[in-house]
């Protein structure tokens, strides 16, 4: 049975915000985008007691126009989405490592390949 990978901490946090808040995909990803701090997130939020403040979606609304000037991410992406990517990414980057790793060794031997092998920065 293959071993099932666990989510870092740090999308686990913007997961249980987006569950504890009720928001979508597009208000995590628009709040990730601002910087902002999703375990500040209790203050921010409404909780019927402050009539003066907007909803939590809303709130994040404003100040993503605000700051991009436009009311939505043009490509939204769930936690998960974001987490596979980047872990697909890394496997990328350690296949090409690896790789790179075994022809320098296989060419070391071989002195027409030197001079290239200097230029490179091999």
């Amino acid at each position: 049975m293959a071993k099932k990978k666990k989510i870092p901490e740090r999308y686990q946090v913007w997961i249980d915000v987006r569950k504890k808040y009720r928001l979508s995909h597009a208000h995590i990803q628009m709040a990730r985008e601002l910087g902002m701090n999703p375990k500040k997130f209790g203050k921010i939020a409404n909780h019927k007691q402050e009539p003066w403040k907007a909803p939590l979606p809303i709130f994040i609304e404003d100040l993503y126009f605000k700051r991009f000037g436009r009311t939505r991410p043009d490509g939204v992406k769930s936690i998960k989405q974001l987490y596979k990517a980047q872990e697909k990414k890394k496997a990328q980057r350690r296949a090409r490592k690896q790789l790179k790793k075994q022809t320098v060794t296989a060419n070391k031997g071989d002195s027409n390949l030197a001079p290239l092998m200097k230029l490179t920065g091999i």
